[in-house]
């Protein structure tokens, strides 16, 4: 593998765009698979990979797409199944992210459990009710966190695969 100056530039781009990428699993604002996937895009394009780079972009892209539908479809039938209902999902994404900015970082978990929490509280009327509601909510979201997260590894390492033998 001879990287020139201006692949050398674009490889250091992609890597960062995945690595970005895979921090966006946790950090509220970034969208993590379309940066693992736009960073196989610009390497594909601008690394001089040839058709092999093309190959593991192609590849990268149905990893994406499918880890997408698998982030929301999977956990979403999980909680459809335990009867919680999209508002209160929203409720606590809304609270998470003014969570993350009135507590950083901890505040995004922190105001996903409270959002959750009395969403169902005022939805079922009752501590005793509300909070297995939250853990299945918990767990959904946990489970959507790990789905994401496995497919932006798979297309790192397709990445990482096809820069060493292309």
């Amino acid at each position: 593998m001879s990287l020139n100056d201006s692949q050398t530039v674009v490889t250091v781009v992609a890597a960062l765009a995945i690595v970005a990428g895979l921090a966006g699993v946790v950090v509220p604002g970034l969208p993590a698979l379309p940066l693992c996937w736009g960073g196989v895009l610009v390497w594909a394009i601008f690394g001089g990979a040839g058709p092999g780079g093309w190959a593991v972009f192609a590849a990268a892209t149905l990893v994406a797409a499918g880890g997408t539908v698998v982030k929301y479809a999977w956990p979403g039938r999980n909680l459809k199944r335990t009867g919680v209902p999209t508002s209160t999902l929203l409720a606590g994404a809304v609270l998470g992210i003014i969570g993350f900015f009135v507590v950083p970082v901890v505040g995004l978990v922190l105001g996903f459990v409270a959002g959750v929490w009395g969403a169902e509280r005022l939805r079922l009327g009752s501590n005793r009710l509300a909070w297995p509601s939250t853990v299945q909510a918990l767990k959904a979201a946990g489970l959507s966190m790990l789905v994401e997260f496995t497919a932006g590894l798979l297309v790192a390492a397709l990445w990482l695969a096809g820069l060493l033998l292309t």
